[in-house]
């Protein structure tokens, strides 16, 4: 929603009493591009808007206004407009005449087009592209951008929220205004409406918090086991995920030249994550290995090219985002557990905690698991809790304890 602007000599009749009529108006800027005017006459001035036409003949489209000023009567914002209400109905009227001139076709749709195209030029997850089109209705697609109601936005928002989580509504909504600022940024037509998105499409509070399951490590085990009924390539793929807490993405675009197993502490190169903005400046992170899951990697790799995917589905082909998610609900299922709840995304959610749980300091826990302190300490505060008072409690004072012998 546009802020209010005020003004010492326009904003109330009194300080409009004092101007000399003029046929000039008397402008104010509202917005980059748009003003309101007051022309004063003998009787109640008049509200004039102008807005800047870049590359026009005439730099300013001006039109006054319907109605009178309040000098003379109170505002009833029917017939008498108060300085306050002259700047709703300005921003209204620029609005209309850049609807007009919009350039025609030009949609929600094609916007996510552009974001995907700007995404796949900086290596970025097009994922944020497709979780979003999974759940557009049409009239929203096929809206301009330029026209978009932030009333509108939010009760679409807020049915999302009816049957998704809320951390799952603000990732379909943080696709969304990243598609429509980048086309801002393109169209300053569109970016007059940047407010509507960001009011309407606003985050759920308190959705960061993870409702994926914890896992136990004799569970994980169990899982690890439970999916070689699935396929060698398959258990592999499981115990990788959950070795390394990895997202399956970034499993995926494992390589064979990413498995360092050629020295005495074996590590796995993982790729970053295609989250966030911009190149990222790192593009792998070293990431520990136990020599049993680097003997089995190697096996796997049979003398394959060293720029081959490391991970491979039976069939030979590399592992797509989503390949292991049937497969990983049956094995779920078989040990007992609700797919609903477990997902391979818990195998990440549980490496966090058990690296939290054993000391491993907030930065180190962040860096391998190519996130940031920030986000674990929103997301994981009630395990970060427990870590704490672990090692608080390691070096509480009891009085009830003999003390050490004082060193000579």
């Amino acid at each position: 929603m546009a802020r209010k602007v005020r003004d010492r000599d326009l904003g109330d009749r009194a300080s409009r009493a004092k101007l000399k009529p003029r046929g000039k108006p008397h402008w104010r800027t509202l917005d980059q591009g748009l003003h309101l005017g007051y022309r004063k006459n003998k009787d109640s001035g008049k509200w004039v808007v102008r807005v800047y036409q870049k590359g026009a003949a005439e730099p300013y489209r001006t039109h006054t206004l319907p109605g009178v000023a309040d000098d003379r009567a109170d505002a009833d914002n029917k017939t008498v407009f108060s300085f306050f209400q002259a700047q709703d109905r300005a921003r209204q009227w620029a609005a209309e005449q850049q609807r007009a001139s919009a350039p025609a076709g030009f949609t929600v749709s094609k916007a996510l087009d552009q974001y995907q195209r700007d995404l796949q030029t900086r290596s970025g997850d097009i994922g944020n592209v497709r979780r979003v089109r999974r759940h557009l209705p049409n009239w929203l697609a096929q809206a301009d951008p330029a026209s978009l109601e932030a009333a509108d936005l939010r009760r679409w928002r807020d049915g999302l929220a009816e049957h998704l989580e809320a951390s799952t509504v603000n990732r379909v909504c943080a696709g969304l205004m990243a598609a429509l600022n980048l086309a801002a940024g393109l169209d300053k037509r569109i970016a007059n409406n940047v407010p509507a998105w960001r009011f309407g499409l606003q985050a759920i509070r308190n959705a960061d918090q993870s409702h994926n399951v914890i896992l136990p490590e004799p569970v994980i085990r169990r899982l690890i086991e439970l999916a070689a009924a699935e396929g060698d390539e398959f258990q592999l793929l499981v115990e990788t995920l959950a070795v390394t807490g990895a997202g399956n993405g970034q499993a995926a675009r494992l390589q064979v030249r990413d498995l360092q197993d050629r020295r005495a502490e074996p590590r796995l190169m993982m790729p970053v994550s295609r989250k966030g903005r911009g190149e990222k400046q790192i593009s792998h992170r070293p990431v520990p290995i136990p020599s049993s899951l680097a003997a089995k990697l190697r096996a796997a790799v049979k003398g394959r090219p060293l720029t081959d995917p490391l991970l491979l589905k039976p069939n030979g082909e590399p592992w797509e985002r989503s390949d292991h998610a049937r497969l990983f609900a049956k094995t779920v299922q078989k040990a007992g557990l609700d797919p609903k709840e477990v997902t391979a995304y818990s195998l990440r959610h549980s490496s966090i905690v058990r690296q939290l749980l054993g000391h491993v300091p907030l930065r180190v826990c962040a860096a391998h698991h190519d996130t940031s302190a920030v986000m674990l300490e929103r997301v994981y505060s009630a395990h970060i809790g427990d870590h704490a008072d672990a090692l608080t409690r390691a070096a509480l004072l009891d009085v009830s304890v003999p003390p050490a012998p004082l060193m000579a």
